[in-house]
């Protein structure tokens, strides 16, 4: 056995999953990321673990594609050897609309990225991280949303839909994986500053809308990735099957 922690980060090139890859090398983890289609942020995270002394490995893989979930892995064992912990952050917002707006195909692209890629990579954590019950548990985390309990009313009603799915499969993997020494989480942010509001079509969403958070103000991905490093780590040896709110209150 090795002391070195490894990781998966998939969405790992900006937002909330850039925070992860970058505070788990600042606090000694090696980091797989994979990214969809920035080549360039998705290098730059790569190099700045890398200047931190950790190893790093990151592909261009499709969080929908089967084949390209299991590159990921495969890259992530060639290099680390072990996989101790896999982030399931990779996921995607269409622009808002009421439901009766929306096409078949942005509805099946959503639920292709946010709930069949979920599967896809949760899948390929436990073929490949189960291990003997004296050592230190494996861990899955999950990217739910605080959308899952609110329903995203008139903007992303298939989004919150998709978040309800991870809720559900939170529960059940947690589960089905405990006898394997695999823990199973899931963080449900809040009104987050990222670039996933643009993607929706409004920027400035995380502002506006941040006069109903109890909190007054939203939240960061830096403080998203400190709750999903504790569910990651040992710290957390007893925790499994939680969903941690991340919301300031909301």
């Amino acid at each position: 056995m090795t002391d070195r922690k490894s990781m998966i980060v998939t969405g790992g090139s900006r937002g909330i999953g850039r925070a992860v890859a970058l505070l788990a090398a600042e606090r000694g983890w090696d980091v797989a990321i994979s990214w969809r289609d920035d080549f360039a942020a998705g290098h730059e995270v790569l190099e700045r673990i890398r200047a931190m002394g950790r190893r790093a490995v990151g592909l261009r893989a499709d969080a929908a594609s089967e084949a390209d979930v299991a590159a990921l892995f495969d890259a992530a064992e060639g290099e680390f050897g072990r996989i101790d912990a896999v982030i399931v952050n990779a996921g995607m917002l269409a622009r808002a609309m009421p439901l009766a707006e929306m096409t078949l195909e942005r509805m099946q692209r959503v639920i292709d990225v946010n709930v069949i890629g979920a599967l896809l990579t949760a899948r390929e954590a436990a073929r490949r991280m189960a291990r003997p019950k004296d050592q230190p548990s494996a861990s899955i985390v999950l990217l739910s949303s605080a959308a899952a309990r609110l329903g995203g009313p008139g903007e992303y009603v298939d989004y919150a839909a998709s978040k309800g799915a991870i809720d559900s499969l939170n529960i059940g993997l947690a589960k089905e994986l405990a006898p394997q020494n695999i823990r199973v989480n899931a963080v449900r942010p809040g009104l987050i500053e990222t670039e996933i509001h643009a993607s929706g079509g409004d920027p400035e969403r995380a502002q506006r809308l941040s006069v109903g958070v109890p909190m007054g103000r939203p939240g960061s991905a830096e403080e998203v990735a400190e709750a999903i490093l504790w569910l990651a780590s040992e710290q957390a040896s007893y925790v499994t099957g939680t969903n941690l709110e991340v919301t300031g209150g909301r």
